[in-house]
């Protein structure tokens, strides 16, 4: 009966995962073929609410809402998923340093996560946009250096429990250097680390370029994006369009919810403390 249950368990997990990763993978290619002759704004159809021809409504320019919220999610995930790996790998070479390059090294990459840790961490990402010139580079570079350090803790805790184990130690009395260790028997067991660290922080960088860009402080607003559209429907809600503030940001919360499920199965797929639950 256990063993079934594992079975039945790991097979909704595996079919959970699946589903969310294609689900993501269509609303990406689909926004991929939308342009502006889909959203374009069209004054005879303006102000309407959700219908069978305009599923989201359309806005007070007349631009259908549907398109328009595909095609800024499209490029919230894209956003995402760059500055997400860029900070994963950061965080891996970060947390590796930390660990086996002595305490020197570790003593700084510490201090680092601590400082990084420690500042408010959207006006450190408006302050770094800002300096960057904001936009898309602006929000790429503030998500990539400012979302390393808990995946870096993790990695150096893993790093420092697998020194002590040993084939590790037998390595190191054969005469292979520091750098062939990392590479060749460390880094194979953070693999599930830093998968599960990539796909957990894609939610974390979509908010965070939502929440840049309704400030102001991100994508421009002449270009479709979650952050932008939230941004003008506030001064629309009152007036009773309800739709363009409430479709978006469901849109954006079930795509945030989704990267959640697919990190949180794939953690339970791959980590050996929870594969067996």
């Amino acid at each position: 009966m256990k063993n079934k249950f594992e079975i039945n368990l790991r097979t909704k997990t595996i079919f959970m995962l699946v589903f969310c990763t294609l689900f993501l993978l269509a609303i990406m290619i689909i926004g991929s073929f939308i342009n502006e002759s889909h959203y374009g704004s069209n004054f005879a159809q303006k102000n309407l609410p959700p219908s069978l021809e305009h599923i989201f409504g359309t806005d007070w320019l007349g631009r259908d809402m549907f398109f328009r919220s595909l095609k800024g999610m499209t490029t919230s995930i894209w956003i995402g998923l760059i500055a997400s790996l860029v900070s994963s790998v950061l965080a891996v070479v970060l947390g590796t340093l930390a660990a086996t390059a002595g305490k020197k090294v570790d003593s700084a990459i510490l201090w680092l996560v601590d400082l990084f840790q420690g500042k408010p961490h959207l006006i450190f990402l408006m302050f770094i946009s800002i300096l960057v010139g904001k936009g898309v580079k602006g929000i790429l570079i503030g998500v990539a250096v400012t979302h390393w350090t808990g995946l870096t803790r993790i990695v150096r805790a893993e790093i420092l429990a697998l020194k002590t184990n040993q084939y590790i130690l037998q390595a190191r009395k054969l005469g292979q250097s520091p750098l062939t260790i990392a590479v060749r028997h460390i880094q194979p067991h953070i693999l599930p680390q830093f998968f599960v660290g990539l796909v957990l922080l894609f939610p974390h960088a979509i908010l965070h370029e939502a929440s840049l860009t309704f400030l102001g402080f991100g994508i421009p607003l002449e270009q479709p994006a979650i952050g932008v559209i939230l941004s003008e429907s506030m001064r629309y809600i009152t007036l009773g369009m309800w739709w363009l503030a409430v479709f978006p940001g469901l849109l954006l919360l079930s795509v945030v919810m989704l990267f959640d499920g697919i990190g949180g199965n794939l953690k339970k797929l791959i980590d050996p403390k929870t594969g067996q639950e």
